[in-house]
Formats: C-alpha cells, structure tokens, sequence
C-alpha cells in the first residue's frame, strides 16, 4: 500500500511574513511562493530532502501536520477507518497527477496522505 516517507510537513501561522523570516533564519530554509497556490509558500532544507510549507492557522489545524506518502491514499483512508482513525479531508486533487488527504488518528493526531508526482 504505502512506502511511507515523511515527503512534506506543514507549518499552521497566524503571520506569514513573520513566520517567513523566523524559519529562513533559524534553519536557513529557502522559502519561496508556491507555483499555482498563492498563499502557501512552500519551505526547502538545505540538504535539498525534506520540505514543507507555511499555511494559515484555523480551528482544528493548530499542529504541524506530517504528511506521509503512500501508493494509494484510498487504501491508506480505509486502512486508517479500520483501525479507529477518521478521515477529515477526503482525497482532493493537488494537480492531475497528484492528490491529498487528511486523517485523523485514534489519539486525534492529523496525519496527511500524498499520492503522485510533483
């Protein structure tokens, strides 16, 4: 079903230019605006590996949010049900070949599913 790499982490901020500045200059991560989602500047490490994003803070996304990349976020959601976790945001296009969605686990943790290619 899944490999199951941490491939993106999000960043919940109630001020984007003040975030922005904080993460660049504590980790020296290069931040820039994501292509095509203004609003959500996305974040690179220097070892050019991981990355995320800033987004906005609102109720019930207070957290920073891992997301996991599987082969099959359908699956991943119903595996997640099985088990007592409930889906929160229901598999949603990013681009025509990629999708997201959110789960939340039996703790109340929100966990993100990746699928695709960026």
């Amino acid at each position: 079903m899944a490999h199951g790499d941490i491939t993106h982490l999000e960043i919940p901020v109630s001020d984007m230019a003040r975030a922005t500045e904080f993460y660049s200059s504590i980790f020296g991560w290069q931040i820039t605006e994501s292509e095509g989602y203004e609003g959500y500047p996305m974040w690179q490490a220097p070892n050019g590996v991981s990355g995320g994003a800033l987004t906005a803070r609102e109720e019930g996304f207070t957290q920073p949010r891992s997301v996991i990349e599987v082969d099959s976020i359908d699956e991943a959601l119903a595996k997640a049900e099985q088990l007592g976790g409930s889906v929160t945001l229901p598999k949603e296009e990013i681009t025509p070949t990629s999708w997201w969605a959110v789960f939340t686990d039996p703790d109340g943790n929100s966990i993100g599913l990746f699928e695709g290619e960026m």
